[in-house]
């Protein structure tokens, strides 16, 4: 199905989103497609029920983002992930799983194919309906995805290349409103942001804020410094279900070679541990006499999350003051800029990922932006300087 849009008033206005909806259940595919489709800036350009068919459609269709289900017959997700953007580099792949071990786990997978995201998905029938949560979700990162995916292809400031005959041309997002949410931004320059200093303490913990395009980030990272962090310990929220976030303790420890899992309320904090915040509590810490404790706590969101970025900062930097080196890495929306500012103030250090390396640079650049980070850096770059910093080497 595709849904129609008026002609474009000015060459100068953003063209369409064009999202493609995987799925074998035809109520999801219609459900997930009508939403998408009452968004202005958005274009449902083809529907399919299993990947074989997607796979097929690719060059005639020209999605930015797919939105693929992971369990399907004739070719599953996971198989035909790696086809999709084979035929359509640079495309968004957003993997849709149930909210199960065994879905985490092939999500996860999918991350690793070259997934860009993950949609844990509600449970099928009426519940469709009501999931609010879920369809807020699927839009925000279909928006943010799919505009990195068009500004990676030039298309937002030389339009799309004509496209194949039989192919309607992308038209173009009509309003101020749509045209800003997908208009490229500049890229970040450290000398155009006001930046704090670093802190002249030695690391005494280090703190990681992630969303999407995190666990792949997270893996990358951690592979490099984890022999490194034996003398510190690390605690990491990264925006994740229940369930998702046990599997991504594992695989982070994994690729740390440190003990990993999720934290748990009273658990007193130790060198060379990787905390990770569990899905649907906000992971925060405290100062006793028996040393420090992670707390657990299931308080309103903050920024829509939970667990959420700020509230562990903040508790991060009541405790530890200026030994506190924390990271925001990729990710939609601004949480860990207001905790960042938190930390800076504190004496602590704050380091974000740049745009280029980021999947979505809405975390880095918020806290960038607000003037809360000591520096902007590539993901490779971060590895070296957390190496650096936690050795006691130069700022």
């Amino acid at each position: 199905m595709t849904v129609s849009r008026s002609a474009p008033d000015s060459p100068t206005q953003a063209p369409l989103i064009r999202v493609m909806v995987v799925d074998d259940s035809v109520f999801v595919r219609g459900i997930v497609a009508r939403w998408l489709g009452e968004d202005p800036t958005l274009e449902v350009v083809a529907t399919h029920a299993n990947g074989r068919r997607a796979v097929d459609d690719m060059a005639r269709s020209q999605p930015d983002v797919v939105i693929l289900d992971l369990e399907m017959p004739e070719m599953d997700g996971l198989t035909a992930l790696p086809l999709i953007l084979k035929q359509r580099p640079g495309t968004m792949v957003v993997v849709a799983s149930t909210l199960t071990r065994r879905g985490a786990e092939v999500s996860l997978k999918a991350l690793t194919l070259g997934a860009a995201d993950y949609l844990p998905k509600p449970e099928a029938g009426a519940g469709m309906f009501n999931a609010d949560d879920f369809k807020r979700e699927l839009i925000a990162k279909v928006r943010s995805l799919g505009a990195k995916a068009q500004r990676r292809r030039g298309v937002a400031d030389a339009g799309r290349a004509a496209a194949p005959s039989g192919v309607p041309a992308p038209r173009a997002v009509a309003g101020a409103g749509a045209a800003a949410a997908i208009t490229p931004r500049p890229a970040a320059s450290a000398a155009a942001m006001r930046l704090r200093p670093y802190s002249m303490s030695p690391v005494a913990v280090l703190a990681v804020g992630s969303s999407t395009g995190g666990p792949q980030a997270l893996t990358r990272l951690f592979t490099e410094i984890g022999p490194h962090l034996k003398h510190i310990p690390v605690l990491i929220t990264q925006h994740m279900p229940p369930t998702f976030t046990a599997i991504l303790a594992e695989h982070v420890g994994r690729a740390a070679g440190l003990p990993a899992a999720e934290g748990t309320d009273g658990t007193v904090v130790q060198p060379g541990h990787i905390y990770v915040a569990p899905g649907g509590l906000h992971m925060l810490v405290e100062k006793t006499a028996a040393g420090v404790v992670l707390r657990l706590s299931d308080a309103p969101p903050v920024n829509f999350c939970k667990p959420a970025v700020d509230p562990m900062f903040t508790a991060i930097s009541a405790a530890y003051r200026q030994g506190v080196l924390a990271l925001v890495l990729t990710g939609m929306g601004s949480d860990g800029a207001k905790g960042g500012g938190v930390v800076a103030d504190a004496g602590g250090s704050v380091i974000v990922q740049d745009e280029e390396t980021s999947v979505v640079w809405g975390m880095p650049g918020a806290t960038a932006t607000a003037g809360n980070a000591c520096e902007i850096l590539p993901l490779d770059g971060i590895g070296r300087k957390v190496v650096r910093l936690v050795e006691g080497g130069r700022r």
